[in-house]
């Protein structure tokens, strides 16, 4: 007797019962399978884009805002700060390092970035054609940025004011294209570089600028601002120092990028939670209905059993049988759950593409997933343990006379 054909002949015979206990199953696995997914991809980007960077200094505001404005360019920035309080901390003997972003502006969506090659080499970035800037109002295109508006070297564009879509265009002052980054799996992919000044350039309408070359010159150091401070720390003890003398001497904000994404990670967590529990509700209700299908199933086969018996087969055998479709049900469910989670996050990540956010993939593993496959078959395996009891203890000469 081959289990499989018996198994697969059975389920077969009572195909929307077997579908509806399959598609619980799914479901359950898909969700989880989504949630694993997008939050194993999200965090990742998110500490790769902020690695290196201790310490983030902005306008009086939000610590989480200007995380989210000043590294992964998802917020609105709290405004901007003195360029000579800027130039102090610079200075600071605990300050290593420090490249300085000033936005504003956006073009087609995609973020205008005034910065300093620090900022290419600081995510191990290079230019897949042409060249970075080396003056005002040449710009550099992050991968996704040329891949989206078909721009190539030579290009000219104005960008807006703001950083979405709709904005008032800056039409006087034209960007030029002079290079466009290889894809480096970071930020700067949806970004538009350029220099500090070419920001300055475009928000000194007012300035008599007769040569845009030497912006920086021409203004003084009260008119310059930026919008914030990347920092990175010469020594561990500037953690404990740096913070509290920018936030107690200067107009401006220290933010923390690990802690800040720590605590972004615990809000969004309650939610996943929420998600994770809803999709275990599944998996259990999908368990119960595998027990009960199983369960009548026993009842309605009773005699096919003890005929099973007659001809030689063992009540082990039959325990196997029935151990055997709890399983597949529930590597049935499995898979199906596997790849529909696996298509909802390929799913998602187009609409997050779709707004320039952070990207998602289907096209990814979690070891977790692991866990997700060994606990449905659990779930099958258990919700068949008592029909299959029942099954190797078929009193062959009652059942066989009862018809």
């Amino acid at each position: 007797m081959n289990l499989a054909t018996v198994s697969f002949a059975y389920l077969r015979a009572r195909s929307l019962t077997t579908a509806l206990n399959v598609l619980l199953l799914a479901l359950g696995i898909a969700t989880i399978t989504l949630l694993l997914l997008a939050t194993d991809q999200l965090e990742e980007r998110m500490q790769r884009d902020a690695r290196g960077i201790d310490l983030v200094v902005g306008a009086k505001g939000s610590p989480l805002q200007i995380i989210l404005s000043a590294i992964y360019h998802l917020d609105v920035p709290t405004g901007n700060i003195p360029f000579v309080q800027a130039r102090e901390i610079q200075q600071h003997r605990a300050v290593k390092k420090t490249i300085p972003l000033a936005l504003g502006d956006s073009y087609r969506g995609f973020r205008v970035v005034g910065t300093v090659h620090d900022y290419v080499v600081h995510y191990g970035a290079r230019a897949a054609v042409g060249r970075l800037w080396e003056k005002p109002m040449e710009v550099v295109l992050g991968a996704e940025v040329a891949a989206r508006t078909g721009h190539t070297l030579g290009a000219n564009f104005a960008g807006a004011h703001g950083l979405s879509e709709g904005g008032q265009e800056h039409e006087t002052q034209p960007y030029t294209v002079v290079g466009v980054l290889a894809p480096s799996g970071t930020v700067l992919d949806r970004l538009v570089l350029t220099s500090v000044e070419s920001v300055w350039v475009v928000h000194a309408e007012h300035h008599d600028i007769k040569d845009v070359t030497d912006i920086a010159r021409q203004m003084s150091d009260d008119e310059k601002e930026y919008t914030a401070l990347l920092i990175q720390y010469a020594s561990p003890l500037a953690a404990a120092i740096l913070p509290r003398y920018i936030n107690n001497n200067s107009e401006m904000q220290a933010a923390s990028p690990a802690f800040e994404t720590a605590r972004l990670f615990r809000i969004i967590g309650v939610g996943v939670d929420v998600l994770r529990g809803f999709a275990l509700v599944l998996i259990f209700a999908a368990g119960l209905s595998v027990f009960i299908a199983l369960y009548n199933a026993l009842n309605e086969r009773r005699y096919d059993l003890a005929v099973m018996r007659t001809l030689g087969a063992r009540p082990a055998k039959l325990m196997a049988l029935m151990l055997f479709e709890g399983l597949l049900l529930a590597s049935l469910g499995a898979v199906l759950g596997l790849a529909l989670g696996h298509a909802l996050a390929q799913a998602l990540g187009g609409v997050l593409k779709a707004a320039q956010q952070v990207e998602v993939t289907g096209w990814a593993w979690v070891n977790d997933e692991l866990w997700l496959v060994a606990l449905a078959l659990a779930v099958g395996v258990i919700a068949a343990l008592l029909p299959a009891w029942r099954a190797a203890r078929t009193e062959i000469a009652a059942t066989l006379a009862r018809g």
